[in-house]
């Protein structure tokens, strides 16, 4: 028998909610801890209104979360759909999302493939071809 996985929206969370849980899967690294951080960081790259917030708890994530964290795959999609909502990224958002694609095709153990689409985002949107 195959589980089927369906595809979750999670709303947009009040910011203290949005830091608190990603603050804590920064710290903890438990699987519950990081669920909640996702689920946390993909309303808010798909439904805040805050491109600044949203952006930084992207970065905070992106350059914080361990080597071969499921987040740092998800930091990098979330900033090609923060690009793809907002038609631009900060710099700093920018130089990362790169980085977390080029981490992704040199070792997927290290950063997933998730990367690798926020790049290919970040690029269409922002016209960066």
């Amino acid at each position: 028998m195959h589980a089927h996985r369906g595809f979750h929206t999670p709303p947009a969370l009040p910011h203290d909610e949005v830091a608190e849980a990603l603050e804590r899967a920064l710290r903890e690294r438990s699987r519950e801890a990081e669920a909640e951080a996702a689920d946390a960081l993909v309303g808010s790259a798909l439904n805040d209104d805050d491109r600044e917030f949203v952006e930084h708890w992207c970065v905070e994530v992106g350059t914080r979360a361990a080597p071969g964290s499921p987040l740092l795959g998800l930091a990098g999609l979330c900033l090609g759909h923060t690009a793809r909502r907002f038609r631009r990224l900060g710099e700093e958002a920018l130089v990362l999302v790169e980085s977390l694609a080029a981490r992704a095709e040199a070792d997927p153990s290290d950063v997933d493939g998730r990367a690798l689409d926020g790049w290919d985002d970040a690029r269409s949107f922002l016209h960066l071809w």
